[in-house]
């Protein structure tokens, strides 16, 4: 064998956090018909401007204002994925990208706080009174209870529409080693089926008053869980390619099967990042960047007009990375669920992902098949690489781009 790949020396996926493409079959299962992010978004602005996604085809998978729909694409493939698993939640969605079939959902505390037994036992373990125990935007919960949290020593706990437990303290007050011992023990207790949550984040932030406050990003550490089985990533790894995660790729995976890691602030971040590793040809394997701001700042925040800016935003990132590429590149540009910015509450909605693949070497490019798992991504990647999942691995592969 000659080379180690098949076609594409390099795959970047780029995942567009939440930027779901219309319900899945399912959806009623989950109170989420109707949702439809990308449509929504669109329509919150009398439609979207989003060149380079339309000529790769987005426009053909569903009726999004503004946008045409191009039948013609040469370079570029697009289908729908919907998602096996039983979850609509960000680790579900990309672990089941890379070959898991997660069937019980992590735990959400969104609408009732966390447990009064696991707060108490938290409280007692760490020595610390707590505060807050709701679901809240980490700045405004600052602001609520950021002076009484210095005050009294204490530790803001709070949830989000994720499965995630946030610790904040004032690391000018309390130690960073104190506030990163008080979330180990958070991430010991929840690992207890009752109360198991995907993630336990230490929130550290500074400032002595309300309106001052600022989380401090830099020392931000998330707790996570491993993944429950074997990934496309741990096959990509012990046969020798880079998996480079950029964004907060390494934190769902708790750095298994990664071989280098990026953090990033932002979407603009992310996307330099990737342009960057684009430009050094120096390495064979797979970038997986995830993009939060869509979810972190309109998604949850139910903000359609800033959704919609931000996918225009991205778009003309899009444009600056495939002017870059080489015939041995893969650009997949994807989404982990929903986030539908004009929807009820707050919470990620139940949706299918768009699946763009781009090359310069594509010459057959069209719409194909909806496929019923995210996991013809990882697949498809191993298949480049000429490696195959393992059987205990959800199954599948595009064979239609090779």
């Amino acid at each position: 064998m000659d080379k180690k790949y098949r076609r594409f020396k390099r795959i970047f996926l780029i995942v567009a956090d939440s930027a779901g493409i219309g319900e899945e079959p399912d959806a009623a299962d989950f109170n989420d018909c109707g949702s439809n992010t990308w449509a929504h978004a669109a329509s919150s602005v009398g439609g979207l401007c989003v060149p380079n996604m339309e000529r790769m085809g987005i426009g053909t998978l569903d009726d999004i204002p503004g946008v045409a729909k191009i039948e013609v694409h040469p370079q570029a493939y697009c289908l729908a994925c919907q998602e096996t698993s039983r979850g609509k939640d960000t680790m579900t969605g990309h672990w089941e990208m890379m070959g898991i079939n997660t069937v019980k959902p992590f735990q959400t505390f969104t609408d009732t706080g966390f447990p009064k037994e696991l707060m108490d036992e938290l409280s007692k373990r760490t020595g610390h009174k707590l505060l807050g125990n709701y679901a809240s935007s980490g700045t405004v919960i600052l602001d609520e209870l950021g002076e009484e949290q210095i005050k009294e020593n204490a530790l803001i706990v709070y949830t989000s529409s994720d499965s995630v437990l946030q610790i904040a303290a004032n690391e000018d007050h309390m130690p960073l080693e104190e506030i990163y011992r008080c979330c180990e023990i958070a991430r010991e207790l929840c690992m207890r089926p009752e109360w198991m949550v995907g993630r336990v984040i230490a929130r550290p932030y500074v400032g002595e008053s309300k309106g001052n406050f600022k989380r401090v990003g830099a020392h931000r550490h998330d707790y996570t869980v491993s993944p429950t089985g074997i990934t496309a990533l741990d096959i990509l790894k012990q046969n020798g390619f880079e998996v480079s995660a950029v964004g907060k790729i390494n934190d769902i995976f708790n750095g298994v099967g990664i071989t280098k890691t990026i953090h990033t602030a932002s979407n603009e971040e992310g996307m330099d990042e990737a342009i960057r590793q684009l430009k050094n040809d120096d390495y064979t394997g797979l970038c997986f960047v995830n993009l939060v701001e869509f979810d972190s700042e309109y998604g949850h925040r139910r903000n359609p007009v800033g959704y919609a800016r931000c996918l225009e935003a991205f778009d003309k990132r899009v444009g600056e990375f495939i002017s870059e590429m080489g015939d041995e590149d893969l650009l997949m540009i994807t989404a982990d669920h929903g986030n539908d910015p004009t929807f009820h509450g707050t919470d990620h909605t139940r949706e299918k992902v768009p699946l763009l693949l781009y090359s310069p070497s594509f010459k057959n490019g069209r719409k194909l098949e909806e496929r019923k798992t995210f996991a013809v991504m990882g697949g498809t990647i191993l298949s480049n690489f000429y490696l195959k999942e393992d059987p205990s691995m959800l199954q599948g592969e595009l064979k239609e781009i090779f």
